[in-house]
């Protein structure tokens, strides 16, 4: 794929799980959307990781924790029934 088509995607799937995680109070769903969008490297994805500016790898990494304390967010509270 190309660089510009995955940015406009990972745009996309960031901004759903903005949605889905502030309007839609769905933190397991908002967690998948931007699970999703680090698929989609907005970034050169032909470079290797080690070639990478480190703001890069800076973006990508908090991205990366933000999915996992979605998810973590998610499973924590979503067990208010028992």
């Amino acid at each position: 794929m190309k660089t510009p088509f995955n940015r406009f995607l990972y745009i996309g799937f960031v901004l759903l799980g903005i949605y889905q995680s502030v309007y839609s109070k769905d933190v397991i769903q908002a967690a998948s959307s931007f699970g999703i969008a680090m698929a989609f490297d907005p970034f050169n994805s032909e470079q290797k990781w080690n070639e990478r500016p480190t703001w890069q790898k800076a973006v990508l990494i908090v991205h990366l924790a933000i999915v996992v304390a979605l998810f973590g967010f998610g499973i924590g509270f979503n067990n208010q029934g028992s």
